[in-house]
């Protein structure tokens, strides 16, 4: 394709050659490291040797890229199993990166920049990051981020979803608290539905909004989803004020919370 030879980054016979497109490239299951490769993407070297230690110590496998073209050209030669990328990058924006790589892999990305504004979030969320933090960090908070990601991409293609007494099954559409069985609308079952398949990750406003009613983030749409959350939650929830499942990530959207 064009923007692969624009960018220099992946050639189109590689491209069809590629395992993609998949969610989780060497088979990492657990919640744990267990191995798992890291691809970490970051023009500032004290950040990427950080990284490789404290990473390493925990039984990653880490390795680097420090611009957007390298990142590009090193993910189907290393096949990481989650990236940690940051958004200004020397030549390509974060951002852009991320568009291109969910054009052909579902490989979790982690976002890590210093830039800790709203909408540089929602455009990150957005453009199909799984997850967001800001310089400066902790390493024990994003490794506890790599570990939920790694664990939503290991249940993707689940069809059961429990957390607490919430249990969901999407074969036979039934929607449980404990023993009881909820009755949902449709469009309160498929927004669900959406949290669902995507445990522990951000979604925006306009990525449910696009999933349930296909159009733009107009004010007419953002009221009936504020409106549907509303409804799931009273229905879901055990006190609807202090949800413990569907929480929300204020001025960017939702995360139905797995465990």
């Amino acid at each position: 394709m064009e923007r692969y030879g624009r960018l220099g980054a992946i050639h189109p016979e590689q491209r069809s050659r590629l395992p993609f497109r998949c969610k989780h490239m060497n088979g990492v299951e657990s919640g744990d490291s267990g191995g798992a490769r890291v691809l970490v993407v970051d023009d500032e070297h004290g950040i990427r040797k950080l990284l490789q230690a404290s990473l390493g110590a925990h039984g990653y496998e880490v390795f680097e890229a420090a611009t957007g073209e390298e990142a590009l050209r090193e993910v189907p030669i290393s096949r990481p199993d989650i990236i940690i990328l940051d958004l200004g990058l020397p030549d390509l924006d974060g951002v852009d990166v991320t568009r291109t790589l969910r054009e052909w892999t579902d490989v979790p990305i982690v976002i890590l920049s210093v830039r800790d504004q709203e909408l540089d979030k929602i455009a990150a969320l957005d453009a199909g990051a799984d997850d967001y933090l800001t310089k400066p960090f902790g390493t024990g908070e994003l490794e506890a981020r790599l570990r939920v990601a790694l664990r939503r991409s290991s249940r993707l293609e689940s069809d059961a979803f429990k957390s607490g007494e919430l249990s969901v099954d999407l074969i036979r559409r039934i929607v449980q608290v404990g023993e009881r069985k909820v009755q949902l609308t449709p469009t309160e079952y498929d927004l669900l539905k959406v949290l669902v398949r995507n445990p522990d990750k951000v979604l925006t406003h306009r990525q449910l909004i696009r999933e349930i009613w296909g159009g733009a983030c107009y004010e007419d749409e953002m009221h009936l989803l504020r409106v549907n959350i509303s409804n799931l939650r009273r229905k879901l929830e055990a006190d609807s004020t202090r949800p413990r499942y569907i929480v929300t990530e204020l001025g960017v959207g939702y995360r139905l919370r797995a465990a």
